[in-house]
């Protein structure tokens, strides 16, 4: 029990630091507290929560690996080189393709409840 206890606390560990070094992680952050107040205004149905909650977590899980890639090539390439800059660019990527999704889905959710 202490070992689960253990990897909770430094899973924990790992959000607050993310949170606390990262504008991008702190932006998305910011948006899900924003998107969930706006949900809670506009009553969303139990499928639109989990729309809303499951983009959520992708973008909060994808920057948080983004930042453990970065956290790794800087360990490992503490200089310039193109696959440092390529590892980067591409976990970047993975995180901008599911913000994007997450705001089409945001999208299909909220506009039918502000045009009505």
């Amino acid at each position: 029990m202490r070992r689960l206890i253990r990897s909770f606390s430094y899973a924990g560990s790992g959000i607050v630091s993310a949170v606390m070094s990262q504008a991008n992680m702190r932006i998305h952050a910011v948006c899900s507290v924003i998107v969930n107040a706006a949900g809670l205004l506009l009553g969303l149905s139990r499928m639109e929560w989990i729309a809303i909650i499951a983009a959520q977590t992708a973008v909060l899980a994808a920057e948080l690996m983004n930042t453990a890639v970065e956290h790794v090539v800087d360990l490992v390439s503490p200089g310039q080189h193109p696959l440092a800059k390529a590892a980067k660019d591409t976990a970047a990527g993975g995180v901008l393709i599911t913000a994007i999704g997450a705001v089409i889905i945001g999208l299909f959710v909220f506009i039918p409840h502000l045009c009505s």
